[in-house]
């Protein structure tokens, strides 16, 4: 199984489709002190891998690739 990565967006705005693709399914917002981190609404669920990273930023428990907005990349 591939490591869960956490990739970072400041300048463009992700489409839902987009946010989707990167996420690899239902995206769920969790609000944070960096920005608006997009999850895999069930990454748990499906048992993906465990990431670190966004874990960390979001402090609880991340499974899955994530997407971290700031600045100008974030939802309204």
């Amino acid at each position: 199984m591939a490591e869960a990565t956490l990739k970072i967006e400041s300048e463009k705005r992700p489409s839902l489709e987009e946010a989707q693709k990167e996420v690899g399914g239902f995206v769920e917002l969790v609000t944070t002190t960096q920005g608006q981190l997009l999850v895999n609404e069930e990454g748990i669920l499906e048992g993906l891998p465990h990431n670190e990273k966004a874990s960390e930023v979001a402090g609880i428990p991340i499974c899955g690739n994530a997407l971290l907005l700031k600045d100008k990349a974030q939802w309204d």
